[in-house]
């Protein structure tokens, strides 16, 4: 996930240290620098997930570890730092509603659920070959993100650089997520044009918001309405 305007800075209210969702973002920049750039390709292509490794196919790791493993890697800086900027900005703000345990359980469920809806949709509707290509990245777990905050903070606003553009959290993450779907459709259409999980994207997402409405409407948090602010119940 590369934003082609990236979100700088919102505005909803910190309560504590971020302490997980900072250690994940130095967690994957370690992986990147210390195992992938040494040996980029032969990196990938042993950690990576594979769907088929879901029907039976035998990959370089297991599907059980893959899955944990994927998570941790990226395709180049560019793919890591546009991930690492969107678990900054939307990231640190859930963490604060979570708590640091759920938030890093629902951080990992996250990116199951996401690549388990990729690799879904390739073994459903693609082909036997596409179903051995490495899947890689944060991006499903950090979508499972921006799904809670779409519920948590919808009325926060979003800095966007470099031309200095406020929007609404809703309106924002809104169109992101309409951007995702309609490349996930488009990806069925024509996959040759489509390098991007965007189907991880989507399935993050939605199990983000789903799975935050939920805990939301059993009251395991609580809104104090004024500025916006949680706290846990």
């Amino acid at each position: 996930m590369i934003p082609t305007t990236d979100p700088i800075e919102n505005v909803a209210p910190a309560r504590r240290f971020p302490l997980v969702n900072v250690l994940l973002i130095v967690a994957n920049l370690l992986v990147f620098v210390c195992y992938e750039l040494p040996h980029m390709d032969a990196a990938i292509l042993h950690a990576s997930f594979y769907p088929a490794t879901l029907t039976g196919w035998r990959g370089p790791e297991p599907w059980e570890v893959s899955w944990v493993t994927a998570m941790f890697l990226h395709a180049g800086w560019s793919h890591l730092l546009g991930n690492m900027l969107f678990l900054f900005v939307f990231g640190n703000d859930v963490e604060r509603v979570f708590g640091r345990l759920r938030y890093l359980v629902f951080y990992f469920a996250g990116g199951f659920a996401a690549m388990l809806m990729q690799a879904g949709m390739i073994l459903l509707f693609s082909t036997a070959a596409a179903a051995r290509v490495p899947c890689l990245g944060a991006s499903g777990a950090i979508a499972a993100v921006l799904g809670a905050y779409f519920v948590l903070y919808p009325r926060s606003h979003i800095v966007l650089f470099p031309i200095p553009i406020v929007l609404p959290a809703w309106l924002f993450l809104g169109f992101w997520f309409l951007y995702q779907f309609v490349m996930a459709i488009s990806g069925l259409l024509a996959p040759a044009n489509n390098g991007v999980a965007f189907f991880a994207h989507v399935g993050g997402f939605v199990f983000g918001l789903v799975v935050t409405k939920i805990l939301l409407g059993s009251g395991h948090f609580t809104r104090k309405e004024r500025h916006g602010r949680w706290a846990e119940a």
